[in-house]
């Protein structure tokens, strides 16, 4: 626990993250499926001048499937995203932000990206590009790399200074972006939350936050190897 806070550059307490810990178990329940209709796929919007979201009520004709990154579906990713999905409605429980979301990061020929797999809130982008010039605009893709949290109380300040931010919702006003980290101490994944107050996400909202981000490492670990065995998506 102590491990992940110094990676994740996280000012909280191993007390803290152990109590988040158990109060997110003590949450689960057992995923069903009938409560996720379509696990495999979401709708995206149309993407602007250098990759970002154009007006956010402007959709792609088609959405996103995810599951040719992982050679079709199947019982196993079922499973996995299913897992995901129970994860998002245990912490939105516990930290009623407006959008949150989490990312598995897999392989391209250019560069890894950040695969969105299961969210709740507005529609948004389905990968972020782990390269250098989409880190310098975009907090996923910045933390992806680094592997160091990020905390906002406040996006217009943040943004007043310099800082990335990749927008899709004008109406965010704090956000908290963790990377998800193998046993290794790789980035394999992260979590972003987000939500129209500023100064929403208080040091107990960060502690679940962190939690979420331990409990995915293990789904993440399963999700890449699952899709490293498939056949290149077509």
């Amino acid at each position: 626990m102590t491990d992940y806070l110094q990676q994740a550059g996280l000012e909280l307490t191993a007390a803290q993250l152990a109590a988040a810990q158990q109060a997110l178990a003590a949450a689960l329940t057992v995923p069903a499926a009938a409560n996720y209709p379509d696990l495999y796929r979401y709708p995206v919007p149309k993407l602007g001048e250098g990759g970002s979201c154009s007006l956010i009520d402007e959709l792609e004709a088609e959405p996103w499937d995810i599951a040719p990154q992982f050679g079709g579906a199947s019982p196993q990713l079922a499973q996995q995203l299913l897992a995901l999905q129970t994860l998002l409605d245990a912490v939105l429980a516990q930290v009623p932000a407006d959008w949150l979301g989490v990312y598995c990061r897999l392989p391209r020929p250019e560069a890894d990206v950040l695969l969105k797999l299961a969210y709740r809130g507005l529609p948004s982008r389905a990968e972020f590009p782990l390269s250098e010039a989409f880190a310098a605009a975009s907090n996923n893709s910045k933390v992806g790399r680094s592997g160091r949290g990020v905390v906002i109380d406040d996006v217009r300040q943040w943004q007043s200074e310099g800082g990335a931010y990749y927008e899709c919702d004008p109406k965010v006003r704090s956000e908290v972006c963790l990377p998800v980290f193998d046993a290794a101490g790789e980035v394999i994944g992260i979590l972003d939350a987000e939500s129209a107050q500023p100064g929403f996400f208080h040091a107990g909202h960060q502690a679940t936050l962190a939690a979420l981000a331990c409990a995915l490492s293990a789904h993440f670990v399963s999700l890449r190897a699952l899709a490293k065995s498939a056949p290149p998506a077509l």
